[in-house]
């Protein structure tokens, strides 16, 4: 039986890694699984299928003939395991993350928003700190209601938007895992134009020409 190249199998578990956040994240259509990973829906059924047979995700019906995906326990156990798996293998990841988050920063100052809050405790989140250092913008807190510590990299986690003591401009989603909640959730607390994200977390924030249209 042949072993699938190194870079096939790379693409494969991107690929289930991709769909699992979007499971995890809500995502309760093929469609809208197909539309949030940019991927065909003949490909996003396959996937469903061979992740079912694996026991990571599990269907059931629901109303309207249609079907509702959910992370069974295995299923939350192999996304935590690709997500580290892919962030320690990535040798690039660094340099990606420090170069959108010097153009997130960017936008930022363009657009006068200079004093930022993070969602999100994360490597992509200490990367973030480190760069908005030279970006000259200011970093007050990290909100991650999951954080079991106090602070990170010099500032102060907390679990929830409603302990902010201090007004800022705008949001950045650092959360690598749950990336599209903690955007949706931003973006209805606070509005598209005060949330930002590094683009590889995969997520589209529309520019300003592209909401005026």
């Amino acid at each position: 039986m042949e072993r699938a190249a190194p870079s096939q199998k790379s693409d494969d578990d991107r690929i289930v890694l991709s769909l699992l956040n979007s499971v995890d994240d809500g995502a309760q259509s093929q469609r809208r699984i197909a539309e949030e990973l940019g991927i065909a829906l003949g490909l996003v059924n396959a996937y469903l299928k061979r992740c079912v047979k694996k026991g990571l995700v599990k269907v059931s019906e629901a109303p309207a003939r249609r079907y509702a995906y959910y992370l069974t326990p295995k299923g939350f156990a192999e996304k935590s395991r690709l997500t580290v798996e892919y962030l320690s293998a990535s040798f690039s990841f660094f340099r990606q993350a420090k170069a959108d988050c010097t153009q997130v920063f960017a936008q930022a100052k363009e657009r006068n928003l200079r004093n930022l809050v993070l969602v999100g405790k994360s490597d992509l989140a200490e990367i973030a700190i480190l760069s908005a250092v030279d970006s000259g913008l200011s970093i007050f807190a990290i909100v991650d209601p999951a954080a079991d510590e106090t602070t990170f990299v010099g500032k102060p986690v907390i679990n929830g938007y409603d302990r902010l003591t201090e007004p800022f401009d705008a949001v950045v989603i650092t959360n690598v895992v749950g990336a599209r909640a903690a955007f949706e959730d931003a973006t209805q607390r606070y509005g598209v134009d005060r949330v930002l994200a590094p683009r590889l977390l995969g997520l589209h924030v529309p520019e300003r020409s592209e909401r005026k249209q």
